[in-house]
């Protein structure tokens, strides 16, 4: 009985225990993925206003343009409406100064006249040169009155043009302030795509590991040809398929990260060597078949789930080389594929 009641105090329950850990563990996993789904509510939450504040400086700038033209149309009016008036003026003072000399020229025939003539036809003669100055004095009344109301008229538009001005001014500093800001939030955008970029190029490497066909050139994920083709042939070998998977899983991955009011691409780029296709094969030259392989791989990629409108093919034939030679190891590193992550 001793050696029983010895054996049962000796066995330990581990379960009680076991249970706590997991209940620590799986309360620790939801903690995080609470803390997650709240970023990234709280980055689309960020993103979405700064698309709005993006739109309102664009049509802020717009607005600004079309109020400058017209501002500018207006000033133009005003330069004409002065240039007029000004030769106007001109002319009137002009005609003032040949009425003020026919006036003068008047009075000193009137003196003369008197001098040496009889006292009736002086008569006639000063009454005739009285009615001419009457009628110069109210000629020259008329212009004066018309020489103010012109000199009026072009301070009034003087002034509104100086009005314009300013208003141009500060239209413009309104637009270079407006530039400024749109250029940070560009700036801002750009940045977070170049975040994304390296993240997936990150991806990658980890996905592909450090094969010697597959690296990375400055911002572009580089296929050599070889892995993915066949010698002059647009058709995905076997090889060249598992490794199109593992880069569709990771593009599918991305798309889900990216916000998506984000307007991104993958660009599919293909380049051939420079030795020109011969015969009466599929393709013409180099330029159809870069093409067609980039196209091959667009078409597998969104085969494997890869939204279609996140991909765009290009062809470069021979004319983008990584290197300039012509040896059969400079041409294999010419033959390629290229992935750049943008803009659209």
């Amino acid at each position: 009985m001793a050696l029983s009641r010895r054996g049962r105090r000796r066995e330990i329950d581990y379960w009680p225990g076991f249970v706590d850990a997991l209940s620590t563990l799986l309360l620790a996993i939801m903690f995080l993925l609470s803390v997650f789904v709240i970023a990234q509510f709280l980055l689309s939450r960020d993103l979405s206003g700064r698309d709005t504040v993006l739109d309102r400086l664009n049509s802020q700038i717009a607005e600004l343009n079309q109020l400058l033209s017209l501002e500018r149309a207006s000033a133009t009016d005003f330069q004409d409406q002065i240039a007029a008036l000004q030769a106007s003026l001109a002319g009137a003072e002009t005609d003032r100064s040949r009425l003020q000399a026919a006036l003068d020229q008047g009075r000193a025939q009137a003196g003369a006249a008197s001098a040496g003539q009889g006292a009736g036809e002086l008569a006639a003669q000063v009454e005739s040169e009285r009615q001419v100055s009457a009628q110069a004095r109210a000629q020259i009344d008329l212009l004066n009155q018309q020489l103010s109301a012109l000199r009026q008229q072009i301070a009034a538009l003087e002034d509104a043009l100086g009005a314009s001005e300013s208003r141009d001014r500060e239209s413009q500093t309104q637009i270079a302030d407006l530039g400024r800001r749109l250029n940070v939030a560009l700036a801002q955008r750009v940045q977070e795509l170049a975040r994304y970029r390296s993240d997936f190029f990150g991806r990658l490497r980890e996905i592909l590991a450090d094969r010697e066909n597959i690296r990375i050139v400055g911002d572009r994920f580089v296929f050599q040809s070889e892995v993915l083709f066949s010698s002059g042939a647009d058709v995905l070998q076997p090889q060249g398929q598992d490794e199109m998977r593992q880069l569709a899983a990771a593009i599918i991955q991305l798309d889900r990260e990216i916000p998506s009011d984000i307007n991104w691409i993958i660009r599919v780029d293909g380049h051939t060597d420079n030795v020109p296709i011969t015969g009466s094969g599929r393709f013409v030259d180099n330029w159809q078949l870069s093409t067609s392989r980039a196209a091959a791989v667009v078409r597998f990629l969104v085969e494997n789930g890869v939204p279609a409108n996140r991909l765009a093919a290009t062809g470069f034939g021979e004319f983008q080389p990584l290197v300039a030679g012509d040896t059969p190891q400079d041409r294999a590193r010419n033959r390629r594929i290229e992935l750049k992550l943008t803009e659209r």
